[in-house]
């Protein structure tokens, strides 16, 4: 029996990384972050290095990684249903952070400087399935 650890999953923040991993070891899934503590101790770091890996002993990857895709959270509306994608209606839409406009770079900016979070933030929406971007705008019924 092999004890080696295999990286099922990546995430930005530890937080992240660490619910999964309670949901994981609630399976008697042993967990192992990597990277957890260099990632705490300067956020910044985290997509030069990879972000923090969830690993788990290569036997258990299967049923972690069963267990984390039932888990993947999609992008919901306010009354909690699924968005669909207005070019393919997949109900797998992701939302993620952009800089598209200069206020949005120099929020980046002025946060990076000061080693704080951005106060201004523009968030796209991404397709799994056919991986098309766009805006909130974009899934929001047109008015006649």
């Amino acid at each position: 029996m092999s004890d080696a650890f295999k990286t099922i999953a990546t995430f930005q923040y530890s937080s992240e990384a660490q619910i999964i991993k309670g949901r994981l070891e609630a399976d008697g899934i042993e967990v192992f972050l990597k990277d957890r503590f260099t990632i705490d101790t300067d956020p910044l770091v985290s997509n030069a290095i990879g972000g923090v890996k969830l690993r788990v002993k290569s036997q258990d990857a299967m049923k972690a990684q069963h267990i984390l895709n039932s888990l993947k959270p999609y992008a919901l509306d306010d009354e909690g249903n699924n968005l669909q994608c207005p070019n393919c209606h997949s109900e797998k839409l992701e939302l993620y952070s952009t800089i598209t406009s200069l206020k949005s770079f120099l929020a980046f900016a002025l946060g990076l400087i000061s080693g704080t979070l951005p106060f201004h933030t523009r968030y796209k929406y991404q397709c799994d399935h056919c991986g098309k971007e766009f805006s909130m705008e974009d899934l929001k019924p047109k008015s006649a």
